[in-house]
């Protein structure tokens, strides 16, 4: 997958006033835009229009953000953010555990929005490019888990475990360097291409939903540990 000159966004949002805002950054940022105003639309334009990052809103009629995000999912894989009112914790994680890559709540900056999207698709797309580049084994194994890079699947004891995209690069960075104390803003930068103050709390909830994926008790983890004061790791078995 290589980097284009220009990107493609899908802003899906009801509120017209929100669209045309973000619109407008989007194009002076020199991104193409294209918009619907409810999750059926958007699943149309994604079928018509060749887009490289998605922007959903989680509040829309005949399709919600969040279920647009499932359905994208099944088919796509590419950078989604969700841009919503809803800022309770555990609209946050559900947005995160279905496969969104960040969440932001309204109100919002507009120039915080458009420097996500850039450092959503410079990991995506540029950055992917530089690590395929590196000589690496196609299959990550630490004691029961193994990580096919090539199929993207996850398998424990031989069973395949479902993993977001966000928390699959969290568990191939970590299991491309065992033992290795990532703090989060190490793993956020490293997978997202840029760090704001927000996310360390976004970074908390993904390990968490990946201890709960992968750990016989994620009270007690056996892989995915905590070095208090640092950061985490993947402990070899």
């Amino acid at each position: 997958m290589t980097e284009k000159s220009k990107y493609t966004i899908l802003i899906a949002e009801d509120d017209k006033d929100i669209v045309e805002i973000l619109k407008l950054y989007l194009e002076k940022a020199e991104f193409d835009v294209v918009t619907a105003y409810d999750g059926m639309e958007a699943l149309a334009k994604l079928r018509y229009h060749e887009v490289d990052l998605c922007i959903f809103d989680v509040m829309m009629p005949r399709l919600d953000g969040f279920s647009l995000v499932q359905e994208v999912r099944k088919e796509k894989n590419l950078p989604i953010i969700i841009l919503s009112a809803k800022s309770q914790d555990d609209d946050k994680i559900h947005g995160l555990d279905i496969g969104a890559d960040d969440y932001l709540t309204k109100p919002f900056n507009p120039e915080e929005v458009v420097a996500r999207v850039r450092a959503a698709l410079r990991r995506f797309y540029k950055l992917n490019d530089m690590n395929a580049q590196e000589d690496q084994p196609v299959i990550l194994k630490i004691g029961e888990l193994e990580l096919n890079l090539e199929e993207m699947k996850c398998l424990k004891n031989g069973e395949e475990i479902s993993l977001t995209p966000m928390e699959y690069k969290i568990l191939k960075l970590l299991m491309n360097k065992p033992g290795r104390v990532f703090t989060r803003m190490q793993m956020y930068e490293s997978i997202c291409g840029e760090y704001f103050e927000s996310d360390e709390n976004t970074m908390m909830v993904h390990i968490s939903k990946l201890r709960d994926r992968i750990e016989d008790d994620p009270k007690k983890p056996k892989y995915l540990k905590t070095v208090r004061g640092l950061g985490y790791k993947f402990e070899r078995v």
